[in-house]
C-alpha cells in the first residue's frame, strides 16, 4: 500500500515540475500579438453562453407561470 502511494507521489512530482514550464503556444501567440484575438474569441463565446442562459431562464419562468395558472 505504501509503495503504491510513493509511486503515485513521485509521478505527480514529475508532472508538477513539467507544469511549471508554461505552454509554448501561449508564448507564441503573445509574441505575435494574437493572444488578444484568442482572448476576444473566448470572451465572445462566454458572453454568448451567458446571454443564452438568461434567455432560457426567462423562457422557463414564463412556462412555469403558465403551468401554475393552468393547474389552479
Amino acid at each position: 500500500m505504501n509503495r503504491n502511494i510513493a509511486i503515485v507521489l513521485l509521478s505527480l512530482i514529475g508532472f508538477m515540475a513539467k507544469a511549471q514550464e508554461g505552454p509554448q503556444m501561449a508564448d507564441t501567440f503573445r509574441e505575435n500579438g494574437k493572444i488578444y484575438v484568442v482572448i476576444s474569441v473566448i470572451a465572445i463565446i462566454f458572453l454568448a453562453l451567458v446571454v443564452f442562459l438568461v434567455y432560457l431562464e426567462r423562457k422557463l419562468n414564463k412556462l412555469e407561470k403558465q403551468f401554475k395558472n393552468k393547474s389552479h
